[in-house]
């Protein structure tokens, strides 16, 4: 019985961790790859300041021109952030309070407290000019 206790001691924990290890959206299995082909138009006025601060701020997790990156954060130019299902408010907020999960499975997004008004208008004019350029309206 000892053995078994012993057993279960061991693998317990080792059975425990490999599942949380093997879950998407783990950084530990992710490649970082784009996970969206993004075409980039000209850009000018306040997407041209935006692309800089999303750059900044947000392209460490959502990537470059918001292609997302595999294992970490999802694309914005993704039909799921058409402005008809995530109005540019819930960009906001998504900014100011962060989100949780519910379309991917990357976790939890923290807030980004030190993003101005402006400058999250700035990233919304950039994000939103990449998905028209991209077909999602």
């Amino acid at each position: 019985m000892n053995r078994a206790i012993s057993i279960a001691a061991i693998a317990g924990p080792i059975l425990l961790g490999g599942y949380f290890f093997f879950q998407p959206g783990n950084p530990n299995l992710s490649s970082g790859e784009a996970l969206a082909e993004v075409k980039v138009p000209p850009l000018a006025g306040a997407a041209l300041a935006g692309e800089k601060i999303f750059n900044a701020n947000c392209g460490s997790c959502h990537g470059k021109n918001a292609s997302g990156k595999d294992g970490i954060a999802p694309p914005l130019v993704h039909k799921i952030y058409e402005p008809s299902h995530h109005s540019d408010m819930a960009f906001v907020l998504a900014a100011k309070q962060g989100v949780r999960q519910h379309h991917w499975s990357f976790g939890n997004m923290p807030p980004m407290p030190d993003i101005s008004d402006q400058q999250m208008s700035d990233i919304i004019a950039y994000v939103r000019t990449l998905q028209r350029a991209n077909g999602i309206n």
